[in-house]
């Protein structure tokens, strides 16, 4: 926890020195949409997350900043509460400094979706820092704070993360209280961690975990109480047989990846997945019909900024809808308005609830024989901005390794696995339900042999020089 250690001793130095930095850094990075380390004052002075400042993804509700979604409609909406997950951490010690650009509604995987601002990676500014999360994981790739909190719905924390070269934590669904984040697909999303160090991602975790009566989807979690259930190693991982379609740099990071594993005395065995071809088309069918009764909310008339004049109400909740939505949100929920029509609903989405208990029956076969399961978390690494990266579509296809973890409620963790050719690369580990810890505490070994690696340009974490400017 040395990095905690060092932006706590910087917190207490001249704020003013920390925020010259950031917006310094994120002049060229774009991460934050809104930021303000001063605007809550902690409430807590001492334990492990006492002053560590933490960054928010903009779909998370923090009281006195912007709730924008990264879309027009949304307005100069300012929260007026905290989310769950941001009220434990702040009786925790830690400060909300700002909030973090995002995909419109958490709909895309480079946040070039936000209708908001523009992201870009901390690597290369000419490619995206992924998404939807993009924000939160290039804040802290580029030492702005420690850690962040973004949301996952079918890979929109470990993507970014894997992307901007950061580990992310996407939980057991239920682990985190979703009370204060903005519905997209609520049966597949749910708050995720991004940090630079395992160890961060522990002490966050547990200080926010638990149930919350304001979401009833959340459950009790008690074996992160036992020392011994975190530190045992997995006797065996699995790693995907075949041919995966990866770019040479992810196929290289496997594959060392795998070799790291193996050194750490783990048995590694092939495994063979028949379901992770039609995940990608259960994961959409669903999450579009969600996120269609989610944002009819979302029109003009008690929730989403109104035109300023209509005709009449049904011109009105047109002109709302047409004008604060992008035309990813919209295809979304056009796509899922056809899905769940009546005589649709059987053909499409009961179908793809079918399939997501198939993929769920299949990796408890899979957990049953291994104790975790390594993935490529994306095909490529980053791609760049505009007409030469990829296309929505192939976004879409490319979900394929990460929305196993959301239609079976399982947590992955994405893990910096070196850098090939300038650009950083990351695996998924993945667990059976409440293995967090666990897999936190591999991704702690392995870092011994895949130690994690800043972007050159910013090889110190802006604490260091914040300690060092304000002492």
């Amino acid at each position: 926890m040395s990095q905690l250690s060092d932006w706590q001793r910087a917190s207490t130095n001249d704020s003013k020195s920390y925020v010259d930095l950031v917006e310094k850094a994120d002049s060229t990075v774009g991460a934050f949409l809104e930021f303000d380390p001063t605007r809550r004052i902690p409430v807590k002075t001492d334990g492990p997350l006492a002053g560590i400042p933490i960054a928010v993804k903009d779909n998370i509700a923090v009281r006195d900043f912007r709730l924008t979604c990264g879309s027009r409609i949304m307005g100069e909406h300012v929260s007026p509460y905290d989310a769950t997950v941001v009220d434990r951490l702040v009786a925790a010690g830690m400060v909300p400094v700002g909030k973090t650009n995002l995909d419109e509604f958490g709909m895309g995987s480079s946040t070039d979706n936000s209708a908001v601002g523009q992201t870009n990676n901390p690597w290369d500014p000419g490619r995206v820092a992924g998404g939807s999360s993009g924000g939160s994981a290039a804040a802290v790739a580029a030492g702005m704070v420690p850690v962040a909190l973004g949301s996952d719905t079918g890979g929109s924390v470990r993507q970014p993360a894997a992307f901007c070269g950061v580990y992310g934590l996407k939980p057991t669904y239920g682990l985190l209280s979703r009370y204060g984040l903005v519905a997209y697909a609520s049966s597949l999303e749910t708050i995720g961690i991004v940090s630079d160090e395992p160890a961060n991602l522990r002490e966050v975790l547990r200080a926010a975990i638990g149930v919350d009566i304001q979401d009833q989807t959340t459950v009790q979690f008690e074996a992160h109480a036992t020392p011994a259930s975190e530190a045992a190693a997995p006797a065996s991982v699995g790693f995907l047989a075949g041919d995966l379609d990866l770019d040479p740099p992810t196929q290289t990071a496997y594959a060392a990846f795998r070799d790291a594993v193996t050194q750490l005395g783990i048995e590694t065995r092939d495994v063979e997945l028949k379901t992770t071809d039609v995940a990608v088309s259960a994961y959409y069918t669903i999450a579009t019909a969600e996120a269609s009764a989610n944002l009819a909310r979302f029109n003009g008339v008690r929730y989403g900024d109104r035109p300023l004049y209509s005709e009449n109400p049904e011109e009105l909740v047109r002109s709302a809808r047409s004008q604060g939505f992008g035309q990813e949100v919209i295809t979304r929920i056009l796509l899922g308005t056809y899905v769940l029509r009546s005589g649709f609903q059987e053909q499409y989405y009961q179908r793809a609830q079918k399939i997501r208990t198939a993929i769920r029956n299949e990796l408890d076969t899979v957990f049953g024989t291994f104790d975790m399961l390594a993935l490529p978390v994306f095909p490529t690494v980053a791609f760049p901005h505009g007409e030469a990266g990829l296309s929505q579509f192939q976004q879409k296809l490319a979900d394929r390794f990460t929305t196993l973890a959301n239609l079976t409620a399982a947590p992955a963790l994405s893990i910096p696995a070196g850098v090939v050719d300038g650009l950083p690369v990351g695996i998924q580990l993945m667990g059976p339900a409440h293995s967090e810890f666990r897999l936190i505490t591999l991704a702690e070994r392995l870092a011994e042999l895949l130690p994690y690696t800043r972007p050159p340009q910013y090889a110190h974490p802006l604490c260091e020089l914040f300690g060092s400017e304000g002492a």
